[in-house]
């Protein structure tokens, strides 16, 4: 029951809408071709692991460019830091026991939560999740590919 002037209650659940605001899209939005760039000499070792694996993918789709280098490396060193910081949990536990006899949470702990943050912005960046799939438009197959005929006719 709503109450006179005040806005209901938002609820937990929210659907996904599409265009709200019916903003006109940015039909020419620059589209660099894709290809997996070159990794950095310095990533850790995990990271250049995971940039071999996902950059390989996401260049096909013509998601990661060169001019995506850098955000790429942060994602796959934000990788690299999450993982060992979870290997280590796993290895010696969450918790550890201090000289006065009181349990305290490991900085793994924190270094993990912090880089599994760090990691989901830059995986919505790229449409790895299944959100930010849903809110992605990839490009026409052709059949629904609007034409320009001023093109056709400057293409004989």
């Amino acid at each position: 029951m709503a109450v006179r002037g005040r806005k209901p209650k938002p609820t937990a659940l929210k659907v996904l809408e599409g265009n709200p605001g019916h903003r006109p899209l940015n039909k020419k939005e620059p589209m660099p071709k894709g290809k997996l760039p070159r990794c950095p000499e310095w990533l850790e070792d995990d990271a250049k692991k995971e940039w071999k694996r996902l950059g390989k993918v996401l260049a096909e789709m013509g998601m990661l460019t060169e001019i995506d280098r850098a955000a790429f490396a942060g994602y796959c060193q934000a990788y690299a830091r999450w993982k060992g910081a979870e290997e280590f949990i796993t290895q010696h536990g969450d918790m550890v026991r201090t000289p006065n006899g009181y349990l305290q949470q490991v900085p793994q702990v924190s270094i993990a939560q912090t880089n599994l943050k760090i990691m989901l912005k830059f995986c919505e960046q790229f449409g790895l999740t299944p959100s930010a799939r849903s809110r992605m438009i990839g490009e026409d197959t052709g059949s629904e590919r609007e034409v320009d005929e001023m093109e056709l006719i400057l293409r004989g």
